[in-house]
């Protein structure tokens, strides 16, 4: 007994352990800034620290733009696979900090480009726009034609402004990276972020960065990771705790929550054919659906058909669902035993001919009736056109434009019926 009941209490703390672990897809579209140090790895081993799971891909040439990789195969194949639950973009690391009007040419373009082929594949995901830092001293080699990047402070505004804009324009998420790095500067001055050429990260550079990802990814306290990656422990701690206070405790602030995922509008019609009811699904933003007939069967079909056994009236409910989100709609469909081209009451006796038609079809009464509306459907259901509040004892419907195939011919007369199967040639 005791031995099954510590087996027991091991299957129960595995469960919990796999429900608490957090798993994330995520590719990396970037340069330099990224691949120095390899920062996709680090967040990798920072997020297995934390008991967390990323699995990652990159596409990161040095000195790549986001105009390069909108036309890069391997990039396009990358974001062009299902199943990512961020993109991540990060631009050349002087191009947005440029005056607005080269940015609105150079760069937001291509970001947008980007942005769409990856919500194609990944409708549910987001991008992710990885805010980068203003060189140590400012950005020398623009200066003198754009005085505002003279200076780090200068140039790291500009590029904390773009990014967040970026982000707005495409509904998508902040990794503020450079805002991290703002205040360790401010704050820690000894922490040294730069390689030897003030541009580039140290690995205390890519280790806040690496932070500042795990908090947007995960959305989880930085503070909890225990594994310093090499660096000075009082460093490490001191760059987790910056990560915390300017990435974590402000997620809404990089837009996390601010952009939901899209919601679904059920919605739909039907329309009785003989012994059929066709379903017509006018839903908007799904992916997903399923049918509810209200006599016990089911459907996923996205425009289903149904065939009754009996008369009655039948609550149909259609759940329509887009990225775990969805929406439900139930209508009363009435069903009625309808006969087949022929009315059951005494004296009215129209006549359709000819049947095959080619061009058109004509409807003969032996009086004249008001006819509240005639309507043509297509075999699978689908409306193709109508007359409405006809009073007449004949009429001729040009059919001429239709394709070739079975339609079918539906009107009302006092309460009667009529459905007629129409052949065109």
């Amino acid at each position: 007994m005791k031995l099954l009941l510590q087996i027991a209490a091991l299957l129960l703390l595995i469960s919990y352990s796999t429900q608490a672990q957090t798993i994330k897809r995520v590719v990396f579209l970037g340069n330099s800034y990224t691949y120095v140090n390899d920062l996709p790895l680090i967040i990798s081993k920072l997020a297995s620290n934390t008991g967390d799971s990323l699995y990652y891909q990159q596409s990161t040439p040095g000195g790549y733009t986001l105009e390069g990789h909108s036309t890069n195969p391997s990039s396009l194949a990358l974001i062009q696979q299902s199943g990512w639950d961020y993109m991540i973009l990060q631009e050349q690391s002087q191009k947005p900090s440029w005056p607005i009007s080269q940015v609105m040419t150079d760069v937001y373009p291509y970001a947008q480009s980007l942005c769409n082929i990856f919500k194609v594949a990944n409708p549910c995901s987001k991008p992710m726009f990885f805010m980068t830092w203003g060189r140590k001293n400012g950005d020398s080699y623009n200066c003198a034609n754009w005085p505002p990047v003279c200076t780090y402070s200068g140039m790291d505004s500009l590029l904390n402004l773009r990014y967040r804009m970026l982000a707005d324009s495409n509904q998508g998420l902040v990794s503020p990276v450079g805002a991290v790095w703002h205040y360790i500067r401010d704050n820690f001055s000894d922490i040294e972020l730069y390689s030897s050429d003030e541009s580039h990260p140290s690995l205390n550079g890519s280790y806040a960065a690496a932070c500042t990802f795990y908090s947007l990814i995960f959305q989880k306290d930085p503070t909890n990771i225990t594994n310093d990656y090499g660096l000075d422990p009082d460093y490490a701690t001191r760059i987790r705790q910056a990560a915390k206070l300017i990435a974590f405790d402000s997620l809404l602030k990089w837009n996390v929550g601010v952009y939901p995922n899209p919601q679904p509008n059920a919605q739909f019609q039907h329309n009785q054919l003989l012994d059929t009811v066709y379903f017509t699904n006018n839903t908007i933003n799904a992916d997903s659906f399923i049918w509810y007939f209200g006599d016990g069967d089911s459907s996923s079909v996205v425009n289903p058909r149904h065939h009754y056994n009996q008369a009655g009236n039948y609550n149909v409910k259609l759940i329509a669902t887009i990225c775990d989100n969805a929406d439900t709609i139930i209508q009363i469909i009435p069903f009625a035993v309808i006969p087949d081209n022929i009315n059951e009451v005494e004296s009215i006796s129209p006549i359709v001919f000819p049947n095959p038609v080619i061009d058109n079809l004509n409807i003969e009464f032996d009086r004249i009736y008001n006819i509240n509306s005639i309507n043509l459907y297509s075999i699978d259901g689908r409306f193709v056109s109508t007359k409405e509040d006809v009073k007449t004892n004949s009429l001729s419907l040009d059919l001429s434009n239709l394709y070739r195939g079975v339609y079918f011919l539906k009107f009302r007369i006092n309460n009667q019926n009529f459905q007629y199967k129409v052949v065109k040639q």
